[in-house]
């Protein structure tokens, strides 16, 4: 183990039945650095998931042909990619864990692929949605659970874009692969469309200062201005819009959705009026499951008395321990391979909380589409209305029409 790690990354979180015989899954989380905000909701998410599991006397194993209690050994990355590769091995060599899963965001799981590559260890990734994750070929060894991959991100906002007639648009994103295949997607959009982005930069994904950006994307003059970032990202940008009273008719930040009471907290309820982000659980309502809580069960159980409190986060970590459950459910043997046999049989079948399971060869998640949603001022906050959906079937979430071009707060 490295010298410089921090006591608290050294402590492994046991959580297990009274059964001596246990499948071992093995974590990350951060609790701090700049991506703890995240992090530890997804991560209480996964905890979840393991007390349910256990409650019920264990997840059944087919290999074994019975159930057994589940174990998490968790390690705290505080948000250092370094940190987490040191520790993603430790839970391999160490602790030899049956299977891993990533912490959050594409920044903190890339070390996990490698590694899951590498040692030819099953990795489930909760949202680690990068591209270049699953861009070289079949990979039997990462699983995609609780995001699409963020190249389809943008799918539907092209096509609300395209309604609205919208053709002058400014890209701003942040230069990692979750962020840049967004970026990328619609830029390909437009150029199908004989159209070019009127702004289109890339910044680090540490950037803060957004002072002089913006009054970059004001010089374009855009109908609509897209800002692909992290949660620190969307907020510094978002606040800077505020501060400068810079107002833009269409507005679209990623993570509002996904973090809406850390965005009315850092942002403002009024600022973030009429802008539009991803539809994510809870926003979406998915309650015809074939496995685990649906949507409105999960927030009863989660956080009673509190369902206002639960986040998009805390859905994707219980979502990654239901995909750890179906894998080991359909299991052919106790191998890695066996193990990740299982997805593949219920890939395309399996129904959660988060809509439809699939995942392609490389071992992207492509059923799990999502929406668009506008923020539309309600009393002193706002309210979520999903106005384009992701596919057909998601027509029947849609409760709102785009209000664009967006009224000034």
């Amino acid at each position: 183990m490295a010298s410089g790690l921090a006591a608290s990354a050294l402590s492994a979180s046991l959580s297990a039945g009274a059964s001596g015989n246990v499948i071992s899954v093995g974590t990350l989380y951060a609790n701090t650095g700049s991506f703890a905000t995240s992090s530890m909701p997804e991560y209480a998410g996964l905890q979840f998931w393991v007390k349910q599991v256990n409650a019920a006397g264990g997840m059944y194993v087919a290999p074994l042909k019975k159930k057994e209690h589940v174990k998490l050994v968790s390690y705290n990355d505080q948000s250092d990619p370094a940190t987490a590769t040191t520790l993603y091995n430790q839970l391999l060599t160490q602790n030899k864990v049956n299977v891993f899963v990533a912490d959050f965001g594409s920044v903190l799981t890339a070390p996990a692929v490698t590694i899951a590559k590498d040692q030819k260890h099953l990795l489930f990734d909760i949202t680690g949605s990068g591209t270049s994750f699953f861009s070289s070929g079949p990979n039997p060894y990462v699983a995609l659970t609780s995001l699409p991959v963020s190249a389809v991100w943008p799918k539907p906002v092209v096509g609300l874009l395209s309604s609205l007639k919208i053709k002058r648009v400014a890209i701003l994103y942040c230069q990692n692969d979750f962020d840049q295949a967004q970026a990328a997607a619609i830029k390909g959009f437009l150029s199908s469309k004989h159209l070019q982005p009127v702004y289109f930069q890339g910044v680090p994904t540490t950037q803060t200062d957004y002072s002089t950006i913006v009054q970059a994307i004001k010089g374009s003059n855009p109908q609509a201005v897209l800002e692909f970032g992290y949660p620190n990202n969307d907020i510094a940008f978002l606040n800077q819009l505020k501060s400068t009273n810079t107002h833009f008719n269409f507005v679209l930040t990623p993570f509002p959705g996904q973090l809406p009471t850390l965005f009315r907290q850092d942002v403002g309820a009024k600022a973030l009026g009429w802008q539009y982000t991803y539809a994510v659980p809870p926003i979406m309502r998915v309650n015809k499951v074939n496995l685990g809580l649906g949507l409105n069960s999960f927030l009863a159980k989660f956080a009673p008395g509190k369902q206002s409190t639960v986040n998009f986060l805390n859905v994707a970590g219980y979502n990654a321990g239901l995909a750890i459950q179906a894998a080991f459910a359909h299991a052919t043997s106790m191998s890695q391979l066996g193990i990740r046999a299982g997805l593949t049989a219920v890939s395309g079948k399996l129904q959660t909380l988060e809509g439809t399971f699939a995942l392609n060869k490389a071992g992207a998640q492509v059923g799990e589409l999502l929406p668009v949603a506008q923020m539309v001022p309600h009393g002193a906050g706002f309210q979520f209305k999903i106005v384009y959906p992701a596919t057909n079937a998601q027509k029947a979430f849609v409760n709102g029409t785009p209000k664009y071009p967006a009224p000034k707060a």
